[in-house]
């Protein structure tokens, strides 16, 4: 691989399963980054990664690493609960962050964040990979350029009760230690929360790149046979008609996808387990030409290429188009909205939203 000449030197935080399926490699690779160091509190897990992945330094302190002046930016790879108190940890330490999604679990904790990063200049991102990912980025720009008003809006993410089988193939056999930090009682036994906040994030946050702001939520939820099923209808901030799918899991294929008509166009995309490193399918129909045009995708690896937009924002001064601590904070308030609105079965405004998912 061709690296660029000025490389973002980047700390990783967290050696867990996230970091060893993604952010290690996707560092790796990319071509204006360099995985400077790994952090871990439990020893032999940061040195097997070490021998593995050959970061510059390996740390058992995440303080010791902050303070580290060659790390320029942290990547936060560790559990949703512990993330809102390592961002600001970082934000003081003076260092660019990409954290994992969700931004948080509460509302209140992410305004609180958003107050210790206003006037700092640091960049900030949340690791919705999803937005870099060829197809929905070429989508995104379709609908910004061409699409015209937008009239509907559907998307839907359904995880298969297979999906263990087929990241069992492809990802790395995942290490752990009896050392590493979990919080406090054990968040996956909710499983309507933890299904809403791991999975509910990506559906959110690709609606919301896609389709814009959302105003406003009103949500069904159906437990049954082992799964959960959340209908919500949307109202966003353009007007047009929204309603998400979310399924977890369903007895079949994973698959994610959407559909979105507008006034000079309309625009359908379905996406696999990003493990595959595929492109999502989409098309594109324009009215202007009425021809279909669908995008190749040959690097469809959305974290390499997230980290190398973050990058790249840091290292030239241009934004790209990962979603901003204010997106992870309006992706926490529609997440909050579905549950509070799944328990009421009342629309629930996001301006109005507070506490946790």
């Amino acid at each position: 691989m061709l690296k660029e000449p000025r490389l973002l030197k980047i700390g990783v935080l967290g050696a867990g399963p996230i970091a060893q399926a993604a952010h290690f490699d996707a560092v790796r690779k990319a071509r204006n980054a360099e995985l400077y160091a790994i952090c871990d509190r439990a020893q032999d897990l940061a040195e097997r990664m070490a021998v593995e992945h050959t970061p510059r330094k390996v740390y058992h302190d995440y303080d010791a690493m902050l303070a580290d002046p060659e790390v320029e930016a942290v990547i936060i790879a560790v559990a949703d609960q512990f993330h809102v108190p390592l961002c600001s940890k970082a934000i003081a330490a003076g260092k660019h962050i990409l954290v994992e999604k969700p931004l948080g679990v509460g509302v209140e904790e992410c305004e609180q964040l958003r107050e210790r990063l206003r006037g700092t200049g640091l960049v900030f991102q949340i690791g919705n990979n999803k937005r870099f990912d060829p197809g929905i980025a070429y989508a995104q720009r379709f609908v910004q350029e061409e699409l015209g008003e937008m009239i509907s809006f559907k998307a839907w993410y359904y995880d298969s009760t297979l999906r263990y089988t087929m990241t069992d193939n492809l990802q790395p056999i995942m290490l752990s230690s009896p050392d590493i930090l979990r919080p406090e009682g054990n968040p996956k036994a909710d499983k309507r929360r933890y299904f809403l906040l791991t999975h509910g994030s990506h559906l959110v946050d690709t609606a919301r790149f896609l389709a814009g702001e959302i105003a406003a939520v009103q949500a069904r939820l159906l437990e049954r046979a082992g799964a959960f099923c959340w209908f919500v209808e949307v109202e966003f901030a353009n007007d047009c008609l929204g309603h998400l799918d979310l399924h977890i899991p369903l007895r079949g294929d994973f698959e994610e996808g959407f559909a979105i008509s507008g006034a000079a166009g309309s625009v359908k995309g379905r996406g696999y387990l990003p493990w595959f490193f595929k492109s999502s399918e989409v098309e594109c129909f324009s009215s202007k030409d009425r021809l279909y045009r669908r995008p190749l995708g040959e690097d469809a690896h959305s974290y390499k290429r997230q980290i190398e937009g973050f990058a790249a924002t840091i290292l030239e001064g241009v934004p790209q188009h990962g979603a901003s601590l204010e997106d992870g904070m309006a992706a926490v308030r529609a997440l909050v909205a579905i549950a509070r609105s799944a328990e009421s079965g009342n629309w629930v405004r996001l301006d109005q939203v507070k506490g946790a998912v």
